[in-house]
């Protein structure tokens, strides 16, 4: 009997110690579980682009002229510029200009030409000057502008008001002028948008901001 009675008081000594060691093992893996980590915003990510032309004529590839590309993110920064520039047939300028630049929290796009000169569907339009600039900031949105000098359709002058997306119409299509659209997180500019219907469509002065 009292080597039974050791046996029982081996064995619950055991058991406690048992029971002792699963619960140091297991409450620490408690308390971590109990751990909320940290919730993480993602870091924004800029996008942007500018061009100075962009033409799409039915039946022909699509063709830039000054084209910057898109960021590829924060901190890069984009420029091409060209003293003159043409698509045959089509449109004709001077001193190409546009450029993009990306940081965490904002985008700045901007293109520009001088002397512009073009003839879609046979109406002439001529500018002095053409720029267009988008802007986006984390936290407080987007906007964007346009300038165009001297604009004519024809040999008749165009009066310009600055307003967002005045419409000039054109046999068979339309111009508008100061075009602006949002897009996700950003704005998209145009500073002119010919279209003629079944023809072509060309933007001069586009610039595009966003951050998301």
């Amino acid at each position: 009997m009292d080597r039974i009675k050791a046996i029982w008081k081996l064995g619950g000594k055991a058991c406690a110690v048992l029971v002792l060691s699963a619960w140091s093992a297991a409450a620490p893996a408690q308390l971590l579980g109990s751990i909320t980590p940290p919730l993480t915003t993602p870091a924004p990510t800029p996008t942007g682009q500018a061009a100075a032309v962009r033409v799409t004529v039915i039946g022909a590839f699509p063709t830039a002229l000054a084209d910057t590309g898109t960021l590829a993110g924060a901190g890069d920064a984009r420029n091409t510029s060209s003293l003159t520039g043409s698509i045959p047939s089509l449109l004709a300028g001077e001193v190409l200009q546009a450029a993009t630049i990306g940081w965490d929290d904002q985008v700045d796009s901007e293109a520009s030409l001088a002397s512009l000169g073009m003839t879609v569907a046979g109406i002439g339009i001529s500018a002095d000057f053409v720029m267009a600039s988008a802007t986006a900031a984390a936290g407080s949105g987007a906007s964007g502008a346009s300038l165009v000098g001297n604009l004519a359709v024809n040999g008749a002058p165009v009066s310009v008001s600055g307003d967002p997306n005045q419409v000039f119409s054109i046999p068979g299509g339309q111009i508008v002028i100061n075009e602006q659209s949002a897009t996700p997180g950003g704005i998209a500019v145009n500073a002119l948008h010919v279209t003629v219907d079944g023809v072509a469509d060309v933007v001069v002065g586009s610039a595009t901001a966003a951050i998301q």
